[in-house]
């Protein structure tokens, strides 16, 4: 399936978003898609995957590249999520740097600022367009000092308060983002909201599911690898077809183990029962999940494991 041929002055390209840790980046890039394409969770560090969210409109195409938050980090799994964030920021056409407007501009912010500023100075001439997030919880005085705080920050190119959640500006956002892309066709086919493989989007919601309700025993310490999705071989012509999802979630101690697991096992189902919602969604077939945790010890600094686990 090829994309359908561009109208003149059709706009084409890809946006990144950047921000420190719970941002509110993932958020964002759902509602300009419209559907969930990337994570959320209350807590730092959520998206571990540059997930691509496509936004079609009759005018453009706008393919958002959503990345883990930029930060300082304590782990090799920290330096090698920024790397990531670094390759995507001089591969895309225009970065959106997420500041949310319920918390003050703080020294992550400034150190993100600095690496766009280097960035700018290394030759990478990526525009950049200031995003102050949550722009719902907060009252209107407080929002013009903290507009007035984020354009002192640096040199952006445009400066966009949004309320994903409410809807608040999300399409004035898509209009700016798009203003900055180049001329040029479609790159991906009607319809397709992302390119992220299907065993990508099921480890990322089954981990949203696993995040969801821990308490501060259990930092990002979780990562989840799925083993198959296969199709269950039916007993009977007239038996509905089912898939199969073989899913390892893998924490860095016992003790983390326990927390996911949950008391006889009821945490754990109650991951299955959210996690199952979404994936029959996304794969459009009743499944059975079979989850099981394991323990690969201090998995965030250790290259080998880091690399069997995706990283």
């Amino acid at each position: 399936m090829t994309p359908t041929p561009a109208p003149a002055g059709f706009r084409s390209g890809f946006a990144c978003f950047v921000g420190r840790p719970n941002a509110g980046k993932s958020t964002l890039t759902n509602a300009l898609v419209g559907q969930k394409v990337a994570i959320t969770s209350g807590r730092p560090q959520t998206t571990r995957h540059a997930v691509r969210g496509i936004v079609h409109r009759a005018d453009a195409q706008l393919v958002l590249v959503d990345t883990p938050g930029l930060h300082r980090p304590r782990t090799l799994l920290g330096e090698r999520l920024n790397a990531l964030v670094k390759d995507t920021l001089s591969e895309v056409d225009v970065v959106g740097f997420c500041l949310p407007a319920d918390q003050k501009v703080g020294p992550g912010d400034r150190f993100i600022a600095e690496q766009l500023t280097e960035l700018a100075r290394g030759g990478v001439s990526t525009p950049v367009v200031a995003v102050v997030t949550k722009a719902d919880l907060v009252p209107k005085q407080r929002m013009l000092e903290h507009l007035l705080t984020v354009e002192q920050l640096g040199g952006w190119a445009d400066i966009v308060p949004v309320s994903a959640l409410g809807g608040y500006q999300v399409d004035t956002l898509a209009d700016v983002l798009v203003g900055h892309l180049p001329e040029g066709p479609a790159l991906y086919p009607d319809g397709e909201l992302t390119d992220e493989p299907d065993e990508v989007m099921v480890a990322e919601l089954v981990r949203e599911a696993a995040l969801e309700g821990v308490r501060d025993e259990l930092p990002h310490s979780l990562a989840v690898v799925v083993d198959e999705i296969v199709p269950r071989e039916q007993t009977s012509p007239d038996s509905p077809p089912m898939l199969d999802v073989r899913v390892h979630l893998f924490v860095e101690r016992d003790s983390q183990k326990a927390i996911v697991i949950g008391k006889g096992g009821a945490r754990l189902r109650d991951v299955g029962s959210q996690a199952r919602r979404g994936i029959e969604a996304l794969l459009g077939s009743r499944v059975y999940l079979d989850l099981h945790v394991k323990v690969a010890k201090d998995w965030q600094r250790d290259p080998k494991q880091l690399g069997r686990l995706g990283f």
